[in-house]
């Protein structure tokens, strides 16, 4: 086999009683490992190539703690021993080549990639992860499937205890396997797993952040980030402000915001915005929206449909208070955040 591999990593698996997975954390994944530590993987353990998913048990570890050792990996190594101790399933996740995933552990494995900013948004491959997922509830036991919840919370009662559920879901929280360093989050549930959020991001408590989209500098969000949708630094979005993702939209058309742009309070945007661009408070443009372009004179010298803008720097997308007409003009002025209500400890 090829002495390279896209990503591995060590976990820990919860199953249901079916001995499917619902989940796996992964404390330390790994991208585009030396050949060493790749050598280390193929001594100690079963690991024969290929994309794949191994249990391992102590005998492994063991092994595993000791070549990683020799391969000069200490960080790895350590977390070898120290998975040893665990009561639950220790699991050894490796992705050879960067394909669709074909089981939970590797939707998870690509999905704390990206949210330990390994990975950007639309950098792996994340297609058909949907089918691979089973709805789970997320609760203050940890991880149930939801078919054996009704159960679950039935033996707790007679216990004396009480099962309280977070969520439903096929995507948990993101900060309940990693919290990169220099973010804000105001209220946890409201960013999932898979998001990327890059340092000097403030999410406050409005704000959302999907899967497999989220920012790529300094950047203020009290706005929804949907799936896919990847915000350039300096940006800020306003209360309450939408970007409409590809799930949502149907289509195929991925979103983006520059950078030092403003969707202001209650906007949203069907369309990529280039740098320093502003979209007005409570203004919702869709790609098929008709506007109208202004020039230094504020007079129309044409109207076009807005995905013919998407994309382009330098635009004020506004709407006219006495005739309901979404205009667009160039902005001159460019968004800059307040540098000490950004800063992070």
């Amino acid at each position: 086999m090829s002495n390279t591999i896209f990503a591995f990593g060590l976990g820990i698996g919860t199953q249901n009683k079916e001995g499917n997975w619902l989940e796996v954390f992964y404390a330390t994944p790994s991208l585009n490992p030396e050949k060493n530590t790749v050598d280390a993987l193929l001594e100690s353990t079963n690991y024969e190539g290929g994309n794949s998913t191994l249990v391992l048990d102590e005998s492994d570890l063991n092994r595993l703690h000791m070549n990683l050792l020799k391969a000069g990996n200490i960080e790895q190594a350590e977390l070898a021993s120290r998975l040893k101790a665990s009561t639950k399933p220790v699991i050894l996740c490796v992705l050879a080549t960067d394909e669709a995933p074909t089981n939970p552990a590797e939707v998870y494995l690509k999905l704390q990639l990206i949210s330990h900013r390994f990975v950007k948004p639309h950098n792996t491959v994340l297609d058909g992860m949907f089918g691979l997922l089973i709805n789970t509830a997320w609760t203050s036991e940890g991880p149930i499937d939801v078919r054996e919840l009704a159960d679950r919370q039935l033996s707790a009662r007679m216990e004396g205890r009480t099962i309280e559920v977070f969520s439903v879901d096929k995507f948990p929280k993101m900060l309940n396997f990693v919290v990169p360093t220099g973010i804000r989050v105001g209220d946890a549930a409201r960013v999932r797993l898979g998001a990327h959020l890059a340092e000097g991001t403030t999410v406050m408590h409005e704000g959302f952040v999907n899967f497999n989209a989220g920012t790529l500098g300094n950047s203020m969000v009290e706005g929804r980030i949907s799936a896919g949708v990847v915000v350039g630094n300096g940006s800020d979005l306003g209360g309450g402000c939408s970007t409409m993702g590809t799930l949502s939209g149907g289509g195929n058309i991925v979103i983006a915001v520059g950078e030092k742009c403003l969707i202001g309070a209650n906007a949203g945007i069907g369309i990529g915005l280039g740098d320093r661009c502003i979209v007005e408070s409570g203004l919702y443009i869709t790609a098929g929206s008709k506007v109208a372009v202004l020039d230094e004179n504020n007079q129309v010298v044409s109207t076009v449909k807005a995905r013919e803008l998407s994309g382009q720097s330098d635009l004020l997308f506004r709407r006219n208070s006495e005739t309901g007409t979404i205009e667009c003009k160039t902005n001159k002025a460019a968004i800059a955040l307040n540098e000490m209500l950004h800063a992070h400890n």
